[in-house]
């Protein structure tokens, strides 16, 4: 979602982390958008990247970017309903925040 809101791009693309040193990582285009984030990480992803949460904080700190960010106690994919990782309680909260998000931004 962070390269979809960089203006300088126009459509979706997928990436492997959401830190990186090439300039368009996204934890490098927050500065360019305005944006406020919800970046919801599942436990096995911050095991394989523990740094990250902590890069994107100064990252959008460092941009004047509201952002949560926030370590789930789910697998990766657990707000897929259909998804044999679901996980209704995780789920029902990181849409709960997504949803406050919106209602607060836009």
């Amino acid at each position: 979602m962070i390269r979809t809101l960089d203006l300088d791009h126009s459509e979706v693309r997928d990436w492997a982390s959401l830190v990186g040193d090439a300039p368009d990582s996204p934890n490098h285009l927050m500065a360019s958008t305005r944006a406020a984030y919800l970046i919801a990480i599942g436990q096995n992803d911050d095991e394989k990247r523990p740094t990250d949460k902590d890069e994107l904080r100064k990252a959008a700190e460092a941009a004047g970017r509201p952002a949560e960010i926030e370590v789930y106690p789910a697998q990766h994919g657990w707000c897929t309903i259909d998804a044999p990782i679901y996980d209704r309680v995780q789920a029902e909260k990181a849409w709960g925040r997504m949803l406050t998000l919106f209602k607060t931004n836009l």
